[in-house]
């Protein structure tokens, strides 16, 4: 199930003969945390490599390239929609046939650019007190945002209307189990930043998850896969400005 997260999560190759189905694909939720650990990770030694040869804004945005190119993009495209959606419609309906359309519109490019632009210049700024501390940031925060966004499932209706969506599996027969696995590999996480640091962090995340979740049920009465993608976004976002405001 762990591979099933991964291949689903990111552009990383997993064995061909993993199986695969929307049960396993459900099962695998509890692992979006374990998948954050590992795309954070790499981004991580990307950018302590990076930073050997380059200026530091240079390391950060080779390493936010990576990051895309590992991802597929995936979570910015969620963002991107969103943005779209909300911005552009006006009844739930009409924000999910924006949401749905491929082409990119005046709101998510506006949404896109700002939020590559903040991440970019958060971690750039993070680099000036410390070379290595955006690679601690870009770890943890990897990890917390995609936590944030799979916990929004056991908490927030599916929109029901969306239910042609490859994330609809993910929203049927959560389990208490699959939420502890995502909380404790927070924890686990968290145990890389000073207690001050990591309580800050748990309040902010824990905000952004609230706002989202009541956020997305004002606008759709529930949320969509894309809608985890820009609560992802928003908390990976929000924690980089965190770290930077308690230097």
């Amino acid at each position: 199930m762990f591979l099933v997260a991964l291949a689903f999560f990111t552009r990383i190759p997993i064995p061909a003969s993993t199986p695969y189905s929307p049960e396993r694909l459900n099962q695998a939720n509890r692992y979006f945390g374990v998948v954050g650990i590992i795309v954070g990770g790499i981004t991580a030694a990307i950018y302590l490599v990076a930073q050997l040869a380059f200026p530091p804004p240079i390391a950060v945005g080779l390493t936010m390239i990576a990051s895309l190119l590992l991802t597929g993009a995936f979570h910015e495209d969620g963002l991107a929609d969103v943005f779209d959606g909300f911005g552009g419609g006006w009844t739930p309906a009409q924000k999910l046939t924006i949401m749905k359309d491929s082409r990119l519109g005046t709101y998510g490019a506006a949404a896109l650019i700002m939020m590559l632009g903040l991440k970019w210049l958060t971690l750039s700024t993070l680099a000036e007190s410390s070379n290595y501390l955006p690679a601690l940031a870009l770890l943890v925060m990897h990890t917390l945002s995609r936590i944030c966004a799979a916990s929004l499932i056991f908490s927030y209706p599916y929109v029901r209307a969306d239910a042609q969506s490859k994330v609809k599996p993910l929203a049927n027969q959560q389990s208490q189990q699959d939420l502890w696995v995502l909380i404790v590999t927070g924890l686990i996480i968290l145990l890389l930043l000073p207690l001050t640091s990591a309580l800050a962090l748990m309040t902010a995340i824990a905000l952004i998850r609230w706002g989202c979740g009541r956020w997305f049920v004002r606008q759709l009465g529930g949320y969509t896969g894309d809608c985890l993608g820009a609560a992802q976004q928003i908390s990976e976002l929000t924690g980089y400005l965190v770290l930077l405001a308690l230097i």
